[in-house]
């Protein structure tokens, strides 16, 4: 299997794996059990992870709450913020998001609608932008929360996180982003931003664990979604997973040990993929290319003739996606594309590859070659 949906997930790397394997069965203590070395051990452990993945953003230990993932971390980004807003009895009440966000940001800005929010969807670009233009006419209106992500997770569309946030903050708004894409990719800072989550399985730590970044000065406020011990300063309640937490921490830091030298290594097999492609398939084209992207991630709209479905059928052995890996199931066009101004038959001709820290210029070489026979089938069928 050549694997080029690394945007989807990542492979755990070895080193994370090993650092994880002593807390599942040498070090199980509870790390929230006082009073004896087993959880003295395993909070410890936890604050050390917890202190690595806020300096990957650079953030405080304390502003880290870990999460079961991204989506628990958007979701209590998002109603979290505007629930403590509405129990202290603010006026605003717009919310307001981009049409490319995650789906667990949409639905859970649309939600709100129910709790007496008004939700915004903001359009984007053909590129995948949204316009500093749209959002202040947006933020016209007494607004809660604007919610933007840095990376788009099926185009790889970097936004400009920084300007948006500053509109927002201008108007008394507060912003979150949702970083899963980005973290470990690119150079991320939590300056600019209110709430940013997190998740390890985008680069290289283990599913099930993810943070959201809260800031504390000055302090942004959430209600917590549901009930329990109060771990995680009150935000989140439930026994933490020490190995996870342990495996995250060891993948932000070697994300940030490696992403110069990465970054330049996957521009470098992205191009390469693109380049044998464009023989293979004359008029393909890159959607979001005008857009500054990440460099493992490649949105391609094939050529007519091309159905992505019929394309991914020929490549029994290669690994990659039509969307989003939580909406895969779905047989609509992506909504991310037709938000970019694709119809659904251009967005039936889409496929999302990304290459990743464990793709080897061999495995480009080799997946070139079946879509060369994928590309011949075709021809042939038409």
């Amino acid at each position: 299997m050549i694997y080029l949906d690394n945007q989807a997930t990542t492979r755990c790397d070895p080193n994370v794996v090993s650092a994880m394997l002593p807390w599942f069965s040498e070090h199980y203590g509870n790390p929230h059990s006082e009073g004896h070395k087993a959880g003295d051990l395993a909070a410890e452990a936890v604050e050390t992870a917890r202190a690595v993945i806020a300096s990957l953003i650079g953030a405080t230990p304390r502003e880290i709450i870990f999460t079961s993932g991204a989506t628990e971390a958007n979701n209590l980004a998002i109603k979290g913020a505007a629930r403590h807003l509405a129990r202290q009895g603010s006026m605003r009440r717009r919310v307001i998001a981009a049409a490319t966000e995650h789906k667990c940001v949409l639905e859970s800005v649309r939600n709100l609608a129910t709790e007496g929010f008004e939700p915004v969807i903001l359009p984007v670009s053909r590129d995948g932008l949204v316009s500093i233009d749209d959002l202040s006419r947006a933020l016209a209106v007494p607004t809660a929360l604007v919610s933007v992500m840095s990376v788009n997770n099926e185009t790889g569309v970097v936004q400009d996180i920084a300007a948006l946030s500053a509109l927002a903050r201008q108007a008394g708004a507060l912003f979150h982003t949702d970083a899963a894409q980005a973290a470990g990719k690119i150079d991320l800072s939590c300056a600019s931003v209110d709430l940013m989550s997190l998740s390890a399985h985008k680069f290289y730590g283990p599913k099930g664990v993810g943070a959201l970044y809260v800031r504390h000065k000055p302090r942004a406020r959430l209600q917590p979604l549901f009930s329990g011990g109060g771990q995680e300063r009150g935000f989140r309640s439930g026994t933490l997973p020490t190995p996870l937490i342990v495996g995250f921490g060891e993948a932000a830091r070697l994300a940030q040990r490696t992403l110069p030298k990465e970054t330049a290594r996957l521009a470098g097999l992205r191009a390469q993929l693109l380049d044998g492609l464009e023989v293979l398939f004359p008029g393909i084209a890159v959607n979001g290319a005008q857009a500054p992207r990440i460099a493992g991630a490649l949105n391609l709209l094939f050529p007519p003739g091309y159905a992505a479905r019929d394309v991914m059928a020929a490549l029994p052995n290669v690994a990659l996606s039509t969307g989003s890996a939580c909406s895969s199931a779905e047989i609509t066009p992506s909504y991310v594309l037709t938000a970019m101004g694709l119809d659904a038959k251009d967005a039936a001709r889409c496929l999302r590859l990304s290459v990743g820290r464990f793709t080897s210029t061999p495995e480009i070489v080799q997946a070139l070659d079946a879509f060369g026979v994928a590309a011949r089938e075709a021809r042939r069928a038409s």
